[in-house]
């Protein structure tokens, strides 16, 4: 009898621990839940918005192109050249398609839409669309350059696009306009 009151004591135990073992990691899992994620996946509506605008810059569609974009848009190239302000952005890419770009094509993008929420660095908060793709443009009495060109597109509250940082080669682009 004191063999088994023994087993059932020892049971109960064992028994009452891995219950109480249970709700410590449900509580857990509860608050790793509660705890905002540095980034994560964004709508994918905004890949469809990038593949709109590659595309529309394809034509030479400078006005569809420019509905994505916010009034006060900044875009900036790794060089540090920048433009500032939807009409500036507008107007340079307008000259470029018209006086410089005979042809250009996008191929083989790849799009990652994320959600910034708690930035790790100098990046702002809120929604980006990564794109890496395979550019190839012909440029008026000159050759034609091909390289993979990544952008990182930031969106306001309103899904306009308020911030475009591009990462080109410029010594392609330069190799390839007409001497």
């Amino acid at each position: 009898m004191r063999k088994i009151f023994l087993f059932v004591l020892c049971a109960s135990v064992f028994v009452s621990c891995k219950k109480k073992e249970i709700a410590e990691k449900r509580a857990e899992s509860a608050l790793v839940d509660t705890v905002t994620k540095p980034a994560e996946f964004a709508d994918p509506k905004y890949s469809e918005i990038g593949k709109k605008g590659l595309a529309d810059l394809e034509k030479g569609d400078i006005d569809g192109w420019m509905n994505m974009y916010a009034d006060s848009a900044v875009y900036v190239w790794n060089s540090g050249d920048s433009l500032v302000g939807k009409a500036a952005i507008a107007s340079y890419w307008k000259n470029r398609r018209m006086n410089v770009i005979e042809s250009i094509t996008f191929k083989d993008a790849i799009w990652l839409p994320i959600m910034v929420n708690k930035p790790q660095s100098v990046e702002a908060k809120g929604v980006w669309l990564l794109a890496w793709y395979k550019t190839t443009a012909k440029y008026k009495k000159g050759k034609e350059m091909t390289q993979w060109i990544h952008t990182d597109y930031h969106f306001d509250n309103n899904d306009k696009i308020d911030r475009v940082i591009q990462y080109v080669d410029k010594a392609a682009i330069q190799a390839a306009l007409p001497k």
